[in-house]
């Protein structure tokens, strides 16, 4: 089974190839976004995903071709390239997301998968913010 970030990942990787923009979009969406469920999605990135999707899916297909090939067709050079960064900012999102979901994750096991509560885990947090100002440690670059 392949996870929400996989199939994110795989049309970010689709859309970087080589290839005319329309034909990577229609593959990103084919093999990729088309296993996408929304619901599956952080919420804070629902409406963004389904923006996306209704606007690949938008056109009434002519006879031999689906929806996907009729909305790339109609759509200009233009069109397709701020839909394919919307799929890139999609990915990059839902990275920082599970990032940040992870480092609250480790922040409230003192990295040692032991749960902090309450007090220990401010405390943990207060450390860990201070020695990371006084090491000057940078911060990730987020996507």
């Amino acid at each position: 089974m392949t996870t929400t970030w996989e199939q994110l990942e795989g049309a970010a990787l689709s859309l970087v190839r080589s290839g005319p923009i329309k034909d990577r979009l229609a593959d990103a969406y084919r093999n990729h976004l088309a296993f996408v469920r929304a619901e599956d999605l952080p919420e804070a990135l629902r409406d963004d995903f389904r923006a996306c999707h209704d606007a690949l899916t938008r056109e009434r297909p002519l006879r031999g071709e689906d929806a996907v090939r009729a909305t790339v067709r109609k759509m200009s050079s233009v069109e397709a390239d701020e839909l394919a960064c919307s799929v890139v900012r999609l990915f990059a999102a839902i990275v920082r997301e599970y990032a940040t979901e992870e480092a609250h994750a480790l922040a409230a096991t003192n990295g040692s998968g032991v749960a902090l509560t309450g007090a220990a885990r401010n405390a943990f947090n207060g450390h860990a913010a201070s020695a990371h100002a006084r090491n000057g440690a940078s911060q990730a670059i987020a996507l």
